[in-house]
């Protein structure tokens, strides 16, 4: 039996999607069918980006069996948008179920998890259409003029953040996210899960550095999950057969254990079949294994606490 979908915001075209190849998703799939986007006035390639994630969430929300449904995102496309079916979901979609899953059943699952960080492009709607425990703290950290341009389509449908719940942006050009996610509130002695989808990185040093940020801010046993792109693997690598070494090597040399998750597994659990076995981008989930530097610093005065009131015992036996 279909779905009735009710999308804000938009009478729905064909759009023709020009995506800078460096930053949009490049699955190997089926062409025929896929909603594609002409943006006429912006040029910006991360905007292109996100609004190429954001037609691909569009399409699979007026599928008949929808993965999920996304009632925002129609906000974000250009007028006229001709709703046309491919026969099985991409990966994208495959992904983007699997991490909203993922990431409300560890959440209610872990006492005193309320810290959500999303790396995103900027137009994430997990934000408004996922139902999050009483008091989440959800930070997203993407580029500022796509964050803001989204904002604003948002605010036009009338989106809403839960009442309980808090939502803070940082800008991914921000010179110290580490210090602003502080200053919002973000806490490393408390646990939090961290989400990498959309968010475009240009080089292999962008993605270990984004990495090194999660490793100094999460608190031991906090996940990492999401989906990078096969091409950072393949720069370093030069062959698919050897990422899952390089993806042990880039986690564990900043603090985690990861796992590859095959899209084929995903589509199989939820009773889909996947388009194509081959993918450019690689699924993963990751568990910290260190402190956070909060945690160690909390310690730190602890144990000098203790030395301090030892020396203080010990001059008054004297």
């Amino acid at each position: 039996m279909g779905t009735s979908v009710f999308v804000v915001g938009i009478p729905l075209a064909r759009l023709t999607v020009i995506v800078h190849p460096s930053l949009a998703r490049t699955c190997k799939a089926k062409k025929t069918g896929r909603l594609r986007a002409k943006l006429k006035d912006d040029d910006d390639p991360l905007l292109q980006a996100a609004i190429h994630g954001a037609s691909l969430r569009f399409q699979e929300t007026f599928r008949p069996e929808p993965l999920f449904i996304d009632p925002y995102v129609g906000c974000f496309l250009p007028p006229n948008v001709e709703k046309d079916m491919e026969q099985y979901p991409p990966h994208y979609c495959l992904a983007t179920k699997f991490i909203d899953d993922k990431l409300l059943s560890t959440m209610n699952h872990i006492d005193g998890l309320k810290q959500v960080v999303l790396l995103t492009d900027g137009m994430d709607t997990r934000p408004y259409r996922l139902s999050w425990p009483t008091s989440t703290i959800i930070f997203d950290i993407s580029p500022e003029s796509v964050f803001k341009r989204a904002a604003q389509k948002l605010e036009g449908v009338g989106a809403k953040i839960p009442k309980s719940c808090l939502f803070l942006h940082v800008p991914l050009e921000s010179s110290d996210i580490q210090e602003i996610l502080r200053r919002k509130g973000f806490n490393g002695n408390r646990p939090s899960i961290w989400v990498f989808q959309g968010l475009s990185v240009m080089t292999l040093a962008d993605f270990d550095k984004l990495v090194s940020i999660v490793s100094s801010l999460a608190m031991k046993g906090c996940l990492f999950l999401g989906e990078l792109p096969v091409w950072l693997a393949e720069s370093e690598v030069g062959s698919k057969s050897s990422t899952k070494r390089w993806m042990d090597k880039l986690f564990m040399s900043n603090g985690f254990k990861v796992e590859m998750i095959h899209y084929g597994e995903v589509a199989t659990n939820l009773g889909k079949e996947l388009a194509s076995s081959e993918c450019e981008y690689i699924l993963f989930v990751a568990e910290h294994l260190r402190f956070s530097d909060d945690q160690m610093e909390t310690w730190r005065r602890e144990f000098q606490r203790i030395e301090e009131d030892a020396d203080e015992d010990g001059f008054e036996e004297l």
